[in-house]
């Protein structure tokens, strides 16, 4: 496919999903980092070997996998012109998106509860990762409810339809990525702590 044909909103639309996968790679590239000093932080002598993940970060992922059905629910209404369903099932990604977050941040709250804490003399190199790796993925979330957060004005402004879908697409792949960035470092710490 020749990327210099089609109308110039086509060509506009190939670029924004170009920059979208760049910066969804070089997420992935951050990510593989914080997971390789993981795994090798773990052949140190102060690694907790008996630290077990809190159950709220059990919950958090299956609310984040629910957010991403409901983000595609609400791509499907659109594609069909259901305004209304669409509408509901995007606040309904949005108030998942915000439970993620309240159920990470518990996950933070159970570990210092259970005696762990993330830095200072108590700290440990084991939870000081776990820390670092949450905490990164949840900048990134924050920037997925920013996007949400675009997309359900636009859509209250009536600017997606069937055939006019691109920032919909787009904030979707976005939220989609996160998804399954998050089971996959929610695995990584599940099988690696």
């Amino acid at each position: 496919m020749d990327l210099t044909e089609g109308t110039k909103e086509q060509k506009i639309g190939r670029a924004k999903k170009m920059m979208l996968w760049f910066g969804m790679i070089s997420m992935v590239m951050m990510f593989a980092g914080l997971a390789s000093a993981y795994i090798v932080s773990k052949s140190r002598p102060d690694w907790l070997t008996d630290f077990q993940l809190p159950p709220s970060l059990y919950w958090s992922t299956l609310v984040i996998m629910i957010s991403s059905v409901t983000f595609i629910m609400a791509k499907n209404n659109i594609a069909k012109a259901n305004r209304k369903n669409a509408s509901l099932f995007l606040i309904a990604t949005l108030v998942l998106g915000i439970a993620f977050v309240i159920l990470q941040l518990e996950s933070f709250a159970e570990i210092m509860r259970a005696g762990y804490f993330f830095t200072g003399s108590e700290g440990t190199v084991t939870t000081s990762m776990i820390y670092v790796i949450v905490v990164a993925h949840l900048a990134h979330l924050a920037a997925g409810l920013i996007v949400l957060l675009v997309v359900i004005y636009n859509h209250f402004k009536q600017r997606y339809f069937p055939g006019q879908m691109l920032g919909i697409e787009l904030g979707a792949t976005f939220w989609h990525f996160l998804d399954i960035l998050w089971v996959f470092l929610f695995v990584f710490l599940y099988f690696f702590t």
